[in-house]
């Protein structure tokens, strides 16, 4: 049975200082600089505010139900309405309020958020008929407890510091923005996942017109503090906090910036995140940053990283554990072991062929396309080598208009803290120089923010007759990207052989991508099989 919403609250008042409403297209904008009284709930208590000026201008009236609030200091709030144009949403009204001090802000936050909360849950109905949801398009994707951790992590200080402290990826976000100066100036940014707010404080001093940081953790709060001791910036910032599932903006935006990129480039899955806020507040040819993300792949030999994983389940091989035989479990625990993606810092001679990648466009892939990535995989050897899997890394490019600049993570270059990741087959592979290496790498993506990777590599025939000989040996393995195994907590350095000469590595910066390398959605990037030593192809291939 329906309840009334009157019987659910009395009207509640308060008094603001002054309002100011926001300029739109059809409007020039409008100030009170008299009293004005908010009002909750109206005369049959619907869920309505209500703007009351002591003067005889009309009263200004928001349906709370497609209004959000959002604070830009501690004394002032802005209101915004959301309109219907067709299918396209749109932003009827803004409007901010000045309060008297921040107690009455707060006082008034909480009501607003207390009456929409309950109204919702009551079942009230939209304008269109359709009946309002607790749950978010984020919520119907990740399971609670998945993003109930992951926002606490991103909520701490701490691992804010361990970001911000990763020179290369810090300084290649900074050098992206302040190269590219004419993309960012009078424009309007919005910061996807603000973090700490660092990149809207980089959009700032690139002359950005606004910047809408949007946070969904509790690192919003110390965003607002960081901003805010830095005063020459901080009136062009404005953070929200919230999931850019679910915020709404009062403009749209020329330009979004983001650091969604996670193990391996997609695990955390917040390139859906980026996808949906591209689609929700980009303006038609607004610019990403970063613009394409790069997946890079080649199968490695590594008998000490085989041999450690492996030896790990010898725990399980004991037979008098305190007068308990463990070895039953030996075979599950070996598994195991091997079902965990191996991140570290690797030496890039370890490759046995030339790296292939697989090519991800976030100015037009769509949401869907991320939940399951499919890339066929076609090496040849440049060694002969026992094949233990397959090693990956990524990079991505900042396509300013003034300088193309590419962060990247592969090995030998310098170390991020996404570090490289390897998928340690349970079973080997041998293969001789020159011999073909196929197989896929399917990930699939699950509720709790990551993906399930099904990797399989084989070798065909080798020599005379290749061609017509079929599969001679096979290996495959099930790793869950959530829970992979941090090999080491530092970079470390790998001694070069005395005969052997070390090849400088070129900047990927320094290299422009064609517009043809992103014509097709599923680029396969294939280095010639006549490459030379496996560093060459690898940085041949960035």
């Amino acid at each position: 049975m329906e309840v009334s919403l009157g019987q659910k609250h009395k009207p509640q008042e308060f008094t603001l200082v002054s309002i100011s409403e926001l300029a739109s297209s059809s409007s020039s904008s409008s100030s009170s600089s008299a009293p004005v009284v908010a009002r909750f709930g109206g005369d049959s208590g619907a869920a309505e505010l209500r703007l009351r000026q002591e003067t005889d201008s009309d009263d200004i009236s928001f349906d709370l139900r497609t209004t959000q609030i959002f604070r830009l200091s501690p004394v002032q709030s802005v209101c915004i309405s959301e309109g219907d144009a067709g299918k396209e949403k749109s932003h009827s009204r803004g409007v901010t309020l000045l309060f008297r001090n921040e107690e009455e802000c707060s006082a008034f936050h909480s009501a607003f958020d207390k009456r929409k909360k309950d109204d919702i849950v009551q079942g009230s109905h939209l304008p269109n008929g359709a009946i309002s949801s607790l749950k978010s398009r984020f919520d119907d994707k990740i399971e609670s407890s998945s993003s109930k951790m992951y926002f606490h992590y991103y909520g701490q200080l701490l691992h804010q510091q361990n970001m911000l402290q990763d020179y290369v990826r810090t300084g290649t976000y900074y050098a992206a923005v302040m190269e590219n100066r004419a993309d960012f100036t009078g424009r309007v940014v919005v910061d996807v996942g603000a973090g700490s707010g660092i990149l809207s404080l980089f959009a700032a001093q690139a002359g950005a017109k606004h910047v809408y940081a949007v946070e969904a953790s509790e690192m919003a709060e110390y965003a607002r503090i960081l901003i805010s001791g830095n005063p020459a910036l901080s009136e062009r910032i404005t953070v929200i906090k919230g999931k850019v599932e679910d915020v709404e903006l009062p403009e749209k935006a020329d330009i979004l910036i983001s650091e969604p990129m996670g193990t391996l480039l997609v695990n955390e899955r917040m390139l859906e995140s980026y996808v949906i806020a591209r689609d929700r507040f980009l303006n038609p040819n607004g610019k990403m940053f970063p613009t394409i993300g790069r997946i890079h792949m080649a199968p490695f030999s590594d008998e000490y990283l085989f041999v450690e994983v492996a030896n790990k389940a010898l725990f399980w091989q004991q037979q008098n554990y305190y007068g308990v035989d463990l070895t039953a479990l030996h075979g599950s625990a070996f598994q195991g072991y091997f079902s965990q993606p191996v991140v570290d810092a690797f030496d890039p001679r370890l490759l046995v062929a030339a790296s292939m990648s697989h090519v991800l466009d976030f100015t037009n892939i769509k949401e869907e396309e991320l939940y399951d990535i499919d890339i066929p995989l076609k090496f040849v050897a440049t060694v002969g080598a026992r094949i233990h899997g397959l090693a990956c890394w990524f990079d991505v490019l900042f396509n300013g208009s003034t300088v193309q600049r590419w962060l990247t993570t592969a090995p030998g270059a310098p170390t991020t803290h996404w570090y490289q990741l390897r998928c340690v087959l349970s079973q080997p592979i041998y293969v001789m120089a020159g011999q073909e290496i196929t197989g896929r790498l399917h990930m699939v993506s699950h509720s709790a923010q990551s993906y399930t990777i099904y990797l399989t590599l084989s070798a065909k025939m080798w020599g005379p007759g290749a061609e017509q000989g079929g599969i001679l040996q096979s290996s495959s393995c099930k790793l869950d990207l959530k829970e992979p195994y941090y090999r080491m907590s530092q970079p470390q350095a790998y001694p070069v052989a005395q005969d052997q000469q070390q090849h400088p590595l070129m900047q990927p910066q320094d290299l422009s991508i064609q517009p043809q390398d992103l014509e097709d959605a599923d680029l396969m990037l294939q280095a010639s099989p006549n490459s030379g030593a496996p560093l060459n192809s690898l940085i041949d291939n960035i």
